[in-house]
């Protein structure tokens, strides 16, 4: 597919971007991200912010206190980089890596960031995110950042990545559903596996996917003309990746659970930054906030251009 004009993420030195922390999770999102890195040509750029603010805040006006603090944080956050730069080496030792330390909280980093980068990748742990620096920052970067932001996530406890599997889009119908169709089956082409498009509906949302006023009938009925939408709205991206298999599957239940229990066996979740409409406040839709603290597996989450 061609590279749109003037779309900054798919320029040749767009590098794939990593926060780390020195975390269970991040280590994870490290050997994730050097590893797409490394098969798709990209630079990598490993990525730590120290968050002086913070730390100065804590320790008030102690001056000697601040700059103690200050002096330990930056040894550690050396130790952190340099323990990143060794695990993506130890993955793909001929990658281009670069590393960057800033004074600026993770979050504020890593936003500023995704203007620019291929993609940015997080690590997260458990159910919660990591415990450590970038926990806090997790839902922000991905509320707030712009193109591609995965959470790497763990397919079980020992720090696997699953590397077989489909590629599986969550679909709303909502104008933010283009950029996560857009990003599935790119990635799905790029990892030379199968597209998984699916797409829930219940009676109360009734009308959003489709357009259509709600009206009672039956539930095949119902279901059908969703498959049908769903079909027209696939259907210029499968003419731009004949190569990617398609399947469609239609649920009459919540996005929430299917996707989840299709995180199992998926290699990637892809789904959209926002839900159906949705309101200005809510930056991240319930489905993708859901999934990016509780897959199985990395969940690539597209905001819109």
């Amino acid at each position: 597919m061609a590279t749109p004009h003037g779309n900054p993420h798919q320029l040749a030195k767009a590098p794939v971007v990593v926060g780390v922390d020195g975390s269970f999770g991040s280590d994870l999102a490290v050997r994730w991200a050097a590893e797409l890195a490394a098969q798709r040509g990209r630079t990598l750029l490993i990525a730590h912010g120290l968050d002086l603010a913070a730390m100065r805040s804590v320790v008030g006006g102690y001056d000697i206190a601040a700059a103690s603090f200050i002096e330990t944080a930056r040894a550690q956050g050396a130790e952190t980089v340099a323990h990143a730069h060794r695990l993506a080496t130890a993955v793909a030792p001929d990658l281009h890596i670069t590393t960057e330390t800033t004074d600026a909280s993770a979050a504020e980093m890593l936003i500023q960031h995704s203007r620019t980068a291929y993609l940015v990748a997080i690590g997260a742990t458990g159910n919660l995110g990591t415990i450590a620096h970038l926990g806090s920052t997790l839902l922000a970067v991905v509320s707030h950042g712009h193109g591609t932001i995965v959470v790497v996530r763990e397919t079980d406890t020992e720090q696997h990545i699953r590397t077989d599997g489909p590629v599986v889009v969550g679909i709303d119908g909502g104008p933010v559903s283009e950029a996560a169709i857009a990003a599935a089956f790119a990635e799905a082409a790029a990892r030379g596996t199968d597209l998984i498009a699916t797409h829930s509906w219940n009676y109360w949302q009734l009308g959003d996917f489709a357009g259509e006023p709600y009206v009672l009938v039956a539930g095949e009925q119902i279901e059908s003309t969703e498959d049908a939408i769903l079909i027209e709205r696939l259907a210029g991206w499968q003419e731009k990746y004949p190569d990617v298999t398609v399947t469609r599957k239609v649920y009459r239940t919540e996005p929430t659970e299917q996707l989840a229990e299709w995180s199992n066996s998926a290699q990637l979740i892809v789904v959209g930054s926002r839900g159906r409409g949705g309101f200005t406040g809510m930056l991240l839709g319930s489905t993708s906030h859901f999934l990016v603290q509780h897959a199985h597996c990395p969940v690539l989450v597209a905001h819109p251009e």
